[in-house]
């Protein structure tokens, strides 16, 4: 009995023995243990004041290249990426009739011109003065045979008047007085005749003349329509209206084209356009000429610089939000239209930014955020940040510093929000 008594005894000390032991550990294990951690200071700089917006680089000048007459392609000399400089051939039509329609305006153009050239010689007439139809051959001799007959009327009106008074006297008889008196009536009535074959030779030069100035105008038309005929001609051949890339060419040798077929699309992207939808709460801020920086994610680390070019005068009343639009110089086609930028408009003045170290900011890849660890007696917070511009070994924090914090910059993967820590020196 004794030995059972001093087993069971025994047996409850043994337990109260690990209860003790239990306890003891237990204490031990609640006993928050401090992470030795490197910190670093949010420091507050003045920086230039801006905003932030996204947009999206289109071309300065983008055309849908379309043929000016109907035709068959017979060569697409250009291919989608080709950079072609303004006037170069980017498609060629079938240009045989059009040879041909040109080849007869010149035919006839010659006709015309030879007709005309025979109609001036023929009234001794080049165009270059002023017409004159007395000097006119035909006119011109006419007009001497009618002064010649007005001469002669003269003389016989003269030898009449001497005979009459002859007559008077009884020197003469009066048959030789009526003689000259019949000599100048003759020679009257051949006076009359040659004016009036004078007047007939103005009148035909002054018809030549505007048979000249018929040609003429013929010979005007003709040439308006070589003209029709070599625009027609040049025309089959689809030249670049500009310097750009060939961004699209949906056709090929063979395919038949009307007037509102598509030949090629060509952009010009030496100088690109960003167009930024802005709330209508900066429309008092923003002027033209103010700078804008951009980033791509083609390019992370490279920032692109541009200037405020339009402001759209309306606000959108469904957004409450108006357009402005940034040009920027693209030399070396690194900027593509398409390309989806994050871009800042500098307002003139500055304003004071948070920076901390890039080390010091985590991503959540949950809930996809940016997130680093304030550490305030002994003890580390977790913060939300906005992050912006970045300035080497610093970035901007647009949200959740107000400078002058001490922030983690090591261990973050095993802190958590109230985790004990210890600042390495």
């Amino acid at each position: 009995m004794n030995r059972i008594l001093l087993a069971v005894f025994a047996a409850g000390a043994l337990v109260t023995a690990g209860c003790g032991r239990n306890e003891t550990a237990s204490a031990s294990q609640a006993v928050p243990t401090k992470l030795t951690v490197t910190t670093a200071k949010a420091v507050t700089r003045n920086v230039a004041a801006s905003f932030q917006e996204t947009g999206t680089f289109n071309p300065d000048e983008s055309s849908d290249v379309a043929p000016l007459v109907p035709g068959r392609v017979v060569a697409t000399p250009v291919n989608v990426g080709d950079f072609v400089k303004q006037g170069q051939a980017i498609c060629e039509l079938d240009h045989r009739d059009a040879q041909l329609r040109l080849d007869q305006a010149r035919g006839q153009l010659a006709e015309a011109t030879a007709a005309l050239r025979q109609m001036q010689s023929r009234i001794g007439w080049n165009g270059a003065a002023q017409f004159d139809a007395g000097a006119v051959p035909e006119a011109a001799a006419a007009r001497a045979n009618y002064e010649s007959a007005q001469a002669q009327a003269r003389m016989a009106a003269a030898d009449a008047k001497r005979y009459e008074n002859l007559v008077a006297t009884g020197d003469v008889s009066r048959s030789a007085y009526e003689k000259a008196r019949t000599a100048q009536e003759t020679a009257e009535a051949q006076a009359n005749a040659a004016r009036q074959q004078y007047e007939a030779a103005l009148n035909a030069a002054r018809q030549s003349h505007a048979a000249v100035e018929t040609s003429q105008g013929s010979l005007d038309g003709v040439r308006a329509q070589l003209a029709q005929a070599e625009k027609a001609l040049a025309d089959t051949t689809i030249r670049a209206p500009y310097d750009g890339y060939i961004t699209a060419r949906p056709v090929a040798a063979g395919v038949y084209v009307a007037l509102s077929n598509k030949i090629a699309t060509i952009m010009k992207i030496g100088v690109l356009k960003l167009q930024l939808q802005t709330p209508e709460q900066r429309a008092a801020q923003v002027k033209p000429g103010m700078p804008v920086t951009a980033r791509v994610s083609a390019f992370p680390d490279r920032e692109f610089t541009g200037k405020v070019t339009a402001v759209n005068p309306s606000v959108d009343p469904g957004s409450r939000s108006f357009i402005l639009e940034a040009r920027f110089d693209n030399p070396g086609a690194l900027l593509r239209p398409g390309m989806f930028a994050t871009a800042h408009v500098l307002l003139s003045g500055g304003e004071n930014a948070v920076f901390v170290p890039r080390i010091a900011v985590i991503r959540d890849k949950t809930t996809d955020s940016f997130q680093l660890y304030v550490v305030e007696n002994g003890t580390a917070h977790l913060r939300v940040v906005v992050l912006g511009d970045a300035d080497g070994d610093m970035v901007r924090t647009t949200g959740g510093l107000s400078g002058g914090e001490t922030v983690v910059a090591s261990r973050q993967g095993e802190l958590f929000d109230g985790a004990a820590v210890e600042v390495k020196n």
